[in-house]
């Protein structure tokens, strides 16, 4: 488990620049919040930042990848697009990314 804290940590890193980070356990993963609005998912060694109607051609564009997921035989698909791995390397190249998944979280509060 220490591994995959400390890969949570990173992403928490890395999501900071926009503000407060919490990170906190949740069904073998983690999830992160910014300024505690629920921004992104941690699962395995990916991160999966929050995506909505406005946002996906853009992750899209960035060939990101849509969290999935396997619960009783059925695969199962939330709005989570994997990070681009260009923003897996500092601060500053996930500020535009973490800014996108903040706006789509809020938007998502609001509907």
């Amino acid at each position: 488990m220490a591994t995959k804290d400390a890969f949570a940590g990173y992403c928490a890193e890395l999501l900071s620049a926009l503000g407060p980070v919490r990170v906190k356990r949740m069904f073998g993963g983690h999830g992160i919040y910014l300024d505690e609005v629920f921004v992104a998912i941690v699962a395995g060694e990916t991160l999966y930042l929050k995506a909505d109607a406005q946002t996906t051609p853009r992750f899209e564009a960035a060939g990101c990848a849509l969290f999935t997921y396997t619960a009783r035989g059925r695969t199962h698909a939330l709005q989570y697009r994997a990070a681009p791995a260009e923003a897996m390397d500092s601060p500053t190249a996930m500020r535009p990314w973490a800014r996108l998944a903040m706006e789509a979280a809020l938007r998502s509060r609001a509907a």
